[in-house]
């Protein structure tokens, strides 16, 4: 008799918000970080374009960032060859659950864009 097999596609996981693209009073996607074992915030890709409700949630938490940054100096493409995004980065203080394919790049990054989960609460 065969089977079903069901396999993974996406996984839940917390990522740290280091950057946006759009205006910072109204982001259009999320640059997401994870921490390496040396400590290095290093970029792991980015959201889907927010819902409305969602970029406002989010709106409150977001502190453009200060000297220092960890991502200073580097460039993000929209995808493979694309354009260079214009990105405000922020301080990699606010912690989001995120949607993401299981699919990695070479260097760990996710292929695909990332689905907020749901916006932290506020005050986090």
């Amino acid at each position: 008799m065969r089977g079903w097999q069901k396999y993974k596609t996406r996984e839940t996981t917390e990522v740290v918000v280091g950057a946006v693209t759009g205006p910072l009073a109204a982001p259009r996607t999320l640059l997401l970080g994870q921490y390496n074992d040396e400590g290095r915030l290093q970029c792991v890709g980015r959201t889907t374009a927010l819902a409305r409700t969602a970029s406002t949630a989010v709106v409150g938490m977001l502190h453009r960032a200060r000297r220092g940054h960890p991502w200073t100096g580097w460039s993000f493409s929209s995808g493979w060859g694309g354009e260079t995004l214009d990105v405000t980065l922020v301080e990699p203080e606010l912690v989001a659950k995120v949607g993401v394919d299981v699919v990695r790049d070479a260097s760990g990054r996710s292929r695909y864009a990332a689905r907020l989960h749901r916006p932290p609460p506020a005050g986090r």
